[in-house]
């Protein structure tokens, strides 16, 4: 479905901004989070510290949005 235009203009004028904001704010007190929570852990540095299984190249497959099913919702109460 769509949106209306007045909802992604409320959206983008007000929530997005607050996200934001409370973002930067937890990202200024992640140093200090960190710090108190297992420091030397991090897997997207140090790949040999993650525990989770790998996924087979073979199991992966390439999907294209053409190939997706085309769901008509217009006719459907809210």
């Amino acid at each position: 479905g769509s949106l209306p235009k007045w909802v992604v203009n409320r959206v983008s004028q007000f929530v997005a901004p607050k996200a934001m904001k409370k973002i930067y704010k937890a990202g200024l007190k992640y140093p200090e989070w960190k710090h108190k929570h297992d420091p030397e852990y991090k897997p997207w540095v140090y790949p040999e510290q993650n525990t989770l299984p790998s996924v087979s190249l073979d199991e992966l497959s390439v999907q294209h949005a053409d190939s997706l099913e085309n769901i008509d919702e217009t006719g459907l109460p809210e």
